[in-house]
């Protein structure tokens, strides 16, 4: 066997070192960051809602439903991601009837998922801003 081949089988083995499966896990969020222009557009916008939490002085419980509602909107476009390469890998960038359908059906998560943040976000925010302007 030679070097390449144990790269190769190096590279199939499951990870052994906790280190190594938080670099393999950080790869895959800077790949999705990359590669996405929705996941940039979804960093940015919970970013500014954090920013938002602390102008605001969110109080512990608002707090965890904004992250909450953060993360969530985080993790479901990762996975919509994931759906769309599984898809694309299987179909090789072909259109399939139900690819289409998956793709569908992982991006409505994603909305889903987006809209619930929204609401959130207005709940804790509006009423901040109220009174901010009518106090």
């Amino acid at each position: 066997m030679d070097l390449k081949d144990k790269n190769i089988e190096k590279n199939v083995e499951k990870n052994k070192h906790f280190l190594m499966s938080v670099e393999f896990a950080l790869q895959g969020v800077k790949t999705v960051f990359d590669e996405e222009r929705n996941m940039k557009k979804h960093v940015v916008f919970g970013l500014f809602a954090l920013l938002m939490g602390i102008v605001f002085q969110l109080s512990i419980s608002e707090w965890l439903w904004l992250l909450l509602a953060v993360f969530l909107v985080w993790i479901v476009e990762i996975i919509n991601t994931v759906f769309e390469n599984v898809v694309d890998m299987f179909t090789d960038f072909h259109f399939h009837p139900i690819g289409k359908k998956i793709k569908d059906m992982a991006a409505g998560a994603v909305l889903v998922t987006a809209c619930f943040a929204v609401i959130v976000g207005l709940i804790l925010f509006v009423p901040k801003i109220y009174q901010l302007f009518f106090n």
